[in-house]
């Protein structure tokens, strides 16, 4: 398979911040939330690990119904910092999982997204951004961020080439239930 290919064996799911307070300040948050949640539940039904981050949640509150509905039990971690690798405790538990590609959906794309990604990449993981599950509160930062991801060597794709990349065949056991999500 190709380097630049998600690997379900080798990947694992990390959603940053979708926080219910972000809803009137991000743009397109109708879309980024319907994208994730489709991500979340593709995830899901892939058996990917998948871990969530909540930026200060005791000032922003937590994450979104919808999303939290998608997420299930995925263990949540709670940070200050902007990279989410700064999370006490969420480090340890990407390294544990023993996974090398990261796909990664949340806000804000020249923030949070950008400073996790870039520390990702330093450590040698594969990242892959669903860029229709990312977003900031103005077009350009989610624009000029993305693009910088791109540039430092994060490998750019949406929800359904994503998960279409995992599933590799209509042979997959999780074929019918990804398909029914993305159609």
């Amino acid at each position: 398979m190709h380097p630049r290919v998600v690997a379900s064996e080798q990947a694992f799911l990390l959603v940053i911040d979708l926080q219910e307070s972000y809803r009137k300040a991000l743009h397109e948050w109708d879309r980024t939330i319907e994208r994730a949640c489709v991500l979340i539940r593709g995830a899901c039904e892939l058996e990917l690990p998948i871990l969530y981050t909540e930026q200060y949640p005791k000032g922003l509150g937590h994450t979104t119904p919808a999303v939290l509905d998608a997420l299930g039990d995925a263990p949540r971690f709670e940070k200050k910092s902007l990279s989410a690798l700064g999370a006490p405790g969420l480090a340890d538990r990407v390294l544990a999982l023993g996974r090398r590609q990261a796909i990664v959906c949340g806000i804000e794309t020249h923030a949070c997204i950008n400073q996790t990604v870039h520390e990702l990449l330093a450590w040698g993981f594969r990242v892959h951004l669903a860029r229709d599950a990312l977003s900031a509160r103005r077009p350009l930062e989610h624009e000029e961020g993305y693009a910088k991801l791109i540039r430092s060597g994060a490998i750019g794709g949406s929800v359904e080439s994503i998960l279409l990349e995992c599933l590799r065949t209509a042979e997959h056991p999780a074929f019918k239930s990804v398909h029914a999500l993305i159609k």
